[in-house]
């Protein structure tokens, strides 16, 4: 399923710090903790706590936010569907990595061992 101009757009100027809240109340309502949260986020960006605590204090935008990142090469291992998408298949390189972060934020919400979630590491 491609996305659109527009869809792709809205997503990258969305910011880190609003829709974080949304990641800790889906994982905690399942029983997960924030530390673990913290932990797949840095995973996959390399941001540690401390900086992901930073780039929500400079409120920035997922493009930014991911400008930023060192993304893990084992990223491109998360498949699946997020939001109607197959995640291995969205073209946009910001909105795919925006749905790999929604795609583990959902793995580790419905409980999967962390050890699946961060890829064999």
């Amino acid at each position: 399923m491609k996305t659109t101009h527009k869809h792709d757009e809205r997503i990258a100027q969305m910011t880190f710090v609003s829709v974080y809240p949304h990641y800790v109340s889906k994982v905690e309502k399942k029983g997960r903790t924030t530390a673990e949260l913290h932990q797949v986020i840095e995973w996959l960006t390399g941001f540690d706590e401390s900086l992901q605590q930073k780039l929500m204090e400079e409120k920035v935008t997922f493009e930014e936010f991911f400008q930023r990142a060192d993304l893990n090469p084992n990223a491109r291992l998360i498949t699946g569907v997020i939001c109607g998408y197959r995640v291995e298949e969205i073209e946009n390189r910001i909105t795919q990595q925006v749905r790999y972060l929604d795609k583990l934020v959902d793995e580790l919400a419905k409980g999967k061992k962390m050890e699946k979630i961060l890829r064999g590491e």
